[in-house]
């Protein structure tokens, strides 16, 4: 879709959502830019969490462990995803199955959509059977996806003109955090539905935050991805570089997981990039596109971003050597293979 093309506008202001239904009593309010955050669930019961029922769409490295801790947490819960083999695990755990967004929508309560990218995002809440036709007055839709802010827009939109909210919350963490219900969520949009998404947000993350505006969240997301690609492509220098000197890198991975530039993925993914291993937590095609949001959120705004520019041209020359589905660690592989080509 042409929309998909355009690079992230300068985010309103103000979003005026439309008046709310039923959905929740509560007056609507105007929203604000104040930042909440949770590290303890709130508390609620099975019963009580079993009386919402619940969609997810997209069974991907994301999406299906988020849906068994929904779940685990004894969550009524109907998937759906394009595979539909993929839904298998979570139908054998007990959830239900809907063939389409749209069926998903028009039986369940609140849905979550943790999708690819910002075209599937927008296909799976606009296109055919997508979730705004079966999304009514009363309900909600919480995209989790990583998206960039015009595309969260529009979702947005499409979603509030039937009368139900929405809230974007794309996640902080990859495919462990995911497991472990120790997500980070970046939300914005209808402060009430926040509020009612809360108990479910803390099943499958240790933190929430609330950002105002729908496209805060969505760009929150692309800095924080923006300084993480950025970070892995200094780190796989620094390990190639050691190398080159005659350093041992697994001593490196040491000396800075114990620095003041620590930071858990170093110690975490160092030992499987010196040994050109990369399980996928996190695939590197994400990162780049990822990347690329970021990128043209920067430009949106004019603030140069040379540092991640570059690390950005590092990761599409790691996707053309067939590494896309790899873990975005394996971005080192760009590294090595410019350094062969001036050997």
């Amino acid at each position: 879709m042409a929309f998909c093309s355009i690079f992230c506008p300068r985010i309103p202001v103000r979003f005026r959502p439309k008046p709310i239904s039923h959905f929740l009593s509560k007056p609507l309010f105007p929203l604000s830019y104040r930042v909440y955050s949770s590290l303890q669930p709130t508390p609620s019961t099975k019963d009580e969490l079993g009386s919402v029922s619940i969609g997810f769409l997209g069974m991907g490295i994301m999406g299906s462990p988020m849906a068994q801790n929904l779940l685990k947490a004894g969550c009524d819960v109907t998937v759906w995803n394009r595979t539909k083999s993929k839904c298998d695990p979570l139908v054998g755990l007990g959830a239900k199955y809907k063939s389409s967004p749209e069926e998903v929508t028009a039986t369940c309560d609140l849905t979550f959509a943790m999708l690819a990218d910002p075209e599937s995002a927008i296909d799976v809440a606009c296109g055919k059977n997508g979730a705004v036709s079966g999304i009514s007055s009363g309900k909600g839709y919480v995209d989790v996806s990583t998206v960039d802010a015009a595309s969260s827009i529009l979702i947005s939109k499409q979603i509030k003109d039937t009368g139900a909210l929405f809230l974007e919350a794309p996640v902080s963490g990859s495919k462990k955090p995911a497991e472990d219900g120790q997500l980070i969520f970046l939300t914005a949009g209808d402060k009430l539905l926040y509020e009612k998404a809360a108990p479910f947000l803390d099943i499958m993350g240790k933190s929430r935050f609330y950002l105002g505006d729908v496209g805060n969240g969505a760009a929150m997301k692309l800095v924080v991805n923006m300084i993480m690609g950025s970070m892995m492509a200094s780190f796989a220098e620094g390990i190639l570089l050691s190398q080159k000197v005659g350093l041992d890198p697994n001593v490196l991975v040491e000396v800075v997981s114990q620095g003041a530039i620590n930071a858990p993925m170093y110690s975490l993914k160092g030992p499987s990039m010196i040994k050109s291993v990369y399980p996928t937590a996190f695939p590197l095609k994400h990162q780049q596109k990822d990347m690329r949001l970021a990128l043209g959120l920067a430009e949106s705004v004019s603030q140069s971003t040379p540092i991640a520019a570059a690390a950005n041209e590092l990761y599409k020359v790691a996707k053309s050597y067939g590494l896309s589905d790899e873990d975005f660690s394996a971005v080192i592989e760009a590294l090595k293979a410019a350094r062969s080509q001036q050997s």
